[in-house]
């Protein structure tokens, strides 16, 4: 196969659009989209300055993904007085896996002479992942805990940094991913926090206080491409995937969606610009009704938001879901 724009060997074929691009040409249609993403979202306070800056805190695993986002947004945003950034990343405690991409995060950032700072949930919760898997008091899946303790972890840091956005990596496979298991909940409410909390325009959320509004830059990009990305740019990544990782049933979504693209080239698109479209709609419907607690995951319960009592995160309970964790977690040591 030929590159479309230049003849060169191609590395890849976008069934979804027919191209078929070169290396180089691979990198900007990558590069192309992330901006696109940024300008279309408002990424950047257009009252930003340099004395009084957007600072925005990045998601920064070691992964593919956050690995591109990280330098991405170096490369346009780097040199500008306007924005100032933070890569944080945060160890589990899962022995062997988050070593290695701590090495290829600290390598990053010290290649972009980028603030970055690193905690783990040892040193915040006095707990390891390997051990919270073993014992396993709430008996679900690693996953399960894992995200509420990142989420946790990434929201105090933000706060603490006066970030006024906090960036993650997913992609267009994740976010197509979640779109679905939310449909196929019937989480009408979920997917309209959704839009406010990561998804819509930021002049079009909700204004709150409660959180650190989040954006996703990278949502419009399929993984296989930000995997080819990172090997383009010979950026420093780790692959590896979580020996804990047990998401059954995202798992059997990104299955189905993966034979849908198959079959059907675009299904992801298809997918997000419906929901994109729907999750505004549901945005303006439930705006004012109750809250939940912070991240993208329902807390199951039905009132306004406080502060836990134990340690004053936002939460719709008395205690939030991590401190419960906790405790689960103590009483079965």
């Amino acid at each position: 196969m030929e590159c479309d724009k230049c003849g060169s060997d191609a590395i890849h074929h976008a069934a979804y659009s027919g191209a078929h691009l070169c290396g180089e040409h691979l990198r900007r249609s990558v590069e192309k989209r992330v901006k696109r993403r940024v300008r279309e979202d408002g990424l950047l306070d257009p009252d930003a300055t340099p004395d009084d800056p957007d600072r925005w805190v990045i998601g920064l695993s070691g992964g593919k993904d956050s690995v591109a986002l990280t330098r991405i947004l170096d490369d346009v945003f780097g040199k500008d007085p306007r924005v100032e950034m933070l890569a944080l990343t945060i160890h589990e405690g899962i022995e062997g896996y988050r070593d290695a991409s701590v090495d290829a995060c600290v390598e990053l950032a010290d290649e972009l002479s980028l603030r970055h700072e690193l905690v783990s949930y040892e040193e915040e919760f006095d707990v390891r992942m390997d051990d919270v898997v073993e014992d396993d008091p709430e008996d679900m899946a690693a996953c399960a805990y894992c995200g509420v303790f990142r989420r946790d972890l990434l929201e105090n840091y933000a706060a603490e940094f006066d970030a006024d956005k906090l960036l993650t990596g997913h992609n267009l496979d994740d976010e197509a991913q979640t779109a679905m298991m939310n449909f196929l909940e019937g989480d009408v409410r979920q997917v309209a926090k959704h839009f406010d909390a990561s998804l819509g325009p930021f002049d079009e959320r909700e204004a709150t206080d409660a959180f650190v509004p989040r954006a996703k830059p990278l949502r419009d990009v399929p993984e296989k491409e930000i995997a080819l990305y990172c090997h383009v740019r010979d950026l420093p990544t780790h692959m590896a995937e979580c020996p804990h990782a047990e998401e059954a049933y995202r798992g059997e979504i990104q299955s189905t969606i993966h034979e849908l693209e198959e079959n059907h080239p675009g299904a992801r698109h298809s997918i997000m610009a419906g929901y994109e479209e729907l999750s505004a709609l549901a945005a303006d419907a439930y705006r004012g009704g109750d809250g939940d607690d912070a991240g993208d995951e329902d807390d199951g319960e039905g009132s306004a938001l406080r502060e836990c009592e134990r340690c004053g995160s936002k939460t719709s309970r008395d205690v939030c879901r991590k401190c419960r964790l906790l405790d689960s977690i103590e009483a079965a040591t």
